[in-house]
């Protein structure tokens, strides 16, 4: 039976296909498998069924191919009709060296066929030579070369013989066939010399996942003008030169090597083929010319397109900038792709100023491009709107913490209480960290460890605070240790002993606390002591104390008494001083005359016009002269009438200031005019008399006068 083949349909001119002529036979290389579909008869007229043929006078729907043995063995093909009821028949002519004439006479009927077969039976749809029919021995005559039947033995080949085939569809439909080759024969190709096909041929693209169907050639962007002798290189993967690639879109003009495409619009739709010939131009015979392999392929849109997206990222500190990783901008989300970035779409167009950086892009808020080019060479364009996330706005802040008593110039501050103008609730994720320098914030190291209790003097610490997108900013927190703030007018305060006084805080203070329970801001009827006020400024509190004190009362020093006046030295105290001798009548001046031999009482005050001091002061009675003849009759000056004062002692001069005399209690304070123990000449002599007062400050008293010795020599 006669095979019914899968072709391809293809609705061609008769006249256009020379292959359906013994002449023009399509050369077969290296076992491939065949598919095709005969639409006609060719240009000469052959005769097939004289000599033993079989099949009919005309041809129908043929086709013609011609094949040489480069391996003996067995040889034997299957046809297969696309269609069941499509009836191949086939005839197989050689083997011959001398072409397709040496098969024919000038009239064109050929010779004898080696095989033939006819078989009108449409059971399988196929035909063919059998490998389990063996070729007989002797061949009657005209029995071996034809068959009725749906199988031809197979052929003995031997290497270097030429055969001719020719498949002719009896049905005259248009409808193909496929042929398979089977047995231990190979056939010659210039595919399978290694001197020639090194290398494997490459169909171009991507290979399909079933094997039957074309690979993919991916391309940018269909239907477009695609150049198919970019794809030729690829092809030939560095064979021998002398092979050719053309490329079709139908599987008879692969067959044919006709309308040969170069320049073509494709689409994703139409499967395209390739044809790679061996053409030897230096040996025209050469049985390799001719043969071809083919494959097929079909163009895939892989064009792109790429996403325009927005990049966030953190304006830290108000800096007017952010670092941005343009990579992570999800433009395009296929894989293999190359992304270039640029800054203006100026820049993207012309490929210059390339952002060589996307990892860590420092910009401020503006609009970039990105160009991603496919794996496969295709371009799109993004835009990438670089902007920042919500800003974390602080403001700077002050505390003001009071004093620490005892230490003036330190506090303790509760940092997180500092108004640094964040949002309440503070937002989730919201991180809050205290440093006391600028770097250190800016680092995030060495924060403050408890800033709740912090112990500093005047100064400034640094808040940065970081939100939940890791963006910060920082602001300065002025710590001011407030001082303690006392009153400028209380001030300690001297009285007298007995009085009392006003103690006075002076305005300006929130609030006051005396010692002695009052609030007010002045206290009276204080007597001497030691005070406290707590004044209180603002939150702050100073303790203050004040002191009064009593006057330090003047003392009298020393009194010089001249005959019956007195004057009185006066220590201590605040001066001036005033003077008096009776506690009621009161002078400036030191100097009292006129007094009363015997007891006065001497009174000074200072300027604080306390109880006056006072002491007792002895003017002694006045002697004048002494005559220390012997007659017990005002012979000696005897002032022992003081022997009662302390430290009394009574000096005599001469006019010179030499002293002579010096009367104790040893010498009963007396003189009798002698000076060493001789009478001294009559004259006038100074003398002075000098003790303590029996008071509390031991007042020192001073009498001074002259006295007349007269002696008689």
């Amino acid at each position: 039976m006669k095979k019914i083949l899968l072709l391809l349909i293809l609705f061609i001119s008769q006249a256009f296909y020379s292959q359906s002529d013994c002449i023009t036979a399509i050369p077969i290389c290296g076992n491939s498998d065949i598919s095709y579909t005969p639409s006609g008869v060719g240009n000469i007229v052959e005769v097939l069924n004289q000599n033993g043929g079989c099949l009919s006078v005309n041809e129908t729907y043929s086709v013609w191919y011609t094949f040489t043995v480069s391996t003996s063995g067995t040889l034997a093909f299957k046809i297969k009709s696309n269609v069941l009821r499509d009836d191949y028949d086939f005839a197989v002519y050689g083997p011959t060296n001398g072409g397709c004439a040496s098969l024919q006479n000038s009239s064109h009927v050929f010779i004898k066929p080696l095989r033939c077969n006819y078989w009108g039976s449409v059971a399988s749809g196929e035909t063919g030579l059998d490998l389990n029919l063996a070729p007989p021995a002797v061949l009657p005559p005209n029995s071996s070369t034809m068959n009725n039947q749906e199988w031809s033995p197979y052929i003995n080949a031997t290497a270097g013989e030429t055969y001719y085939l020719v498949i002719n569809n009896h049905t005259r439909s248009a409808n193909g066939f496929s042929m398979e080759w089977s047995g231990t024969a190979s056939l010659s190709s210039a595919f399978n010399d290694p001197t020639l096909a090194p290398f494997p041929f490459v169909t171009p693209g991507i290979p399909a996942a079933d094997p039957t169907q074309p690979s993919n050639v991916m391309v940018c962007g269909l239907p477009t003008q695609f150049d198919f002798s970019t794809l030729t290189a690829g092809i030939i993967n560095g064979n021998n030169a002398n092979f050719q690639v053309t490329y079709h879109d139908n599987i008879n003009d692969v067959l044919t090597g006709s309308s040969p495409l170069t320049i073509e619009t494709v689409d994703a739709t139409t499967t395209y083929y390739y044809r790679v010939a061996y053409h030897d131009p230096s040996n025209p015979d050469n049985p390799m010319n001719g043969c071809f392999i083919n494959g097929k392929f079909k163009f895939v849109d892989a064009s792109i397109s790429a996403n325009n997206v927005t990049l966030l990222s953190c304006n830290n500190n108000g800096a007017g900038t952010a670092k941005y990783d343009l990579t992570t901008a999800n433009v395009f989300g296929g894989p293999g792709a190359t992304i270039k970035y640029y800054p203006t779409l100026a820049d993207l167009t012309a490929e210059t100023n390339e952002i060589t950086t996307p990892t860590n892009y420092v910009s401020p808020e503006t609009t970039i491009y990105a160009k991603v080019i496919s794996s496969f060479g295709c371009t799109a364009t993004a835009a990438i709107s670089l902007q920042f996330h919500p800003t974390v706005v602080l403001q700077d802040a002050e505390l003001e913490e009071c004093y620490i008593p005892g230490n003036n110039t330190f506090s303790t501050f509760d940092l997180t209480k500092a108004g640094i103008g964040l949002p309440s609730p503070i937002p989730t994720g919201t991180v809050i960290k205290y440093y006391k320098t600028m770097n250190d914030a800016l680092s995030q190291s060495n924060p403050i460890a408890t800033p709740d209790t912090y112990l500093s003097s005047s100064t400034i610490v640094y808040v940065r605070v970081n939100n939940e997108k890791q963006c910060f900013a920082i602001a300065k927190i002025t710590l001011k240790v407030l001082p303690p703030v006392e009153s400028a007018v209380l001030k300690d305060k001297v009285i007298c002993a007995e009085g009392k006084t006003t103690l006075d805080a002076g305005p300006g203070f929130d609030g006051y606390e005396w010692s002695t329970g009052e609030t007010t801001q002045s206290i009276s009827n204080i007597g001497i002591g030691t005070y406290w006020v707590k004044l209180q400024t603002g939150k702050c509190f100073t303790l203050q104390e004040v002191h009064v004190r009593p006057s330090l009362q003047p003392v009298i020093s020393n009194i010089e008494i001249t005959n019956n006046s007195i004057k009185i030295t006066a220590t201590g105290g605040v001066p001036p001083y005033k003077y008096s001798i009776d506690g009621i009548n009161w002078q400036e001046s030191n100097t009292f005359s006129g007094l009363p031999r015997g007891e006065n009482t001497a009174y000074v005050k200072d300027s604080f016009e306390c109880t006056p001091v006072q002491v007792t002061v002895t003017v002694p009675n006045l002697i004048n002269a002494i005559t220390p003849n012997g007659d017990n009759v005002n012979d000696v000056i005897d002032y022992s009438a003081l022997a009662y004062k302390k430290n009394l002692v009574f000096v005599v001069y001469d006019r010179y200031g030499n002293k002579l005399h010096e009367a104790n209690h040893m010498r009963n304070f007396t003189w009798d005019g002698t000076a060493f123990g001789k009478k001294i000449s009559t004259g006038t002599y100074w003398y002075t008399i000098s003790w303590n007062e029996n008071d509390k400050n031991n007042t020192e008293t001073k009498y001074s006068g002259w006295v007349l010795v007269k002696n008689k020599e």
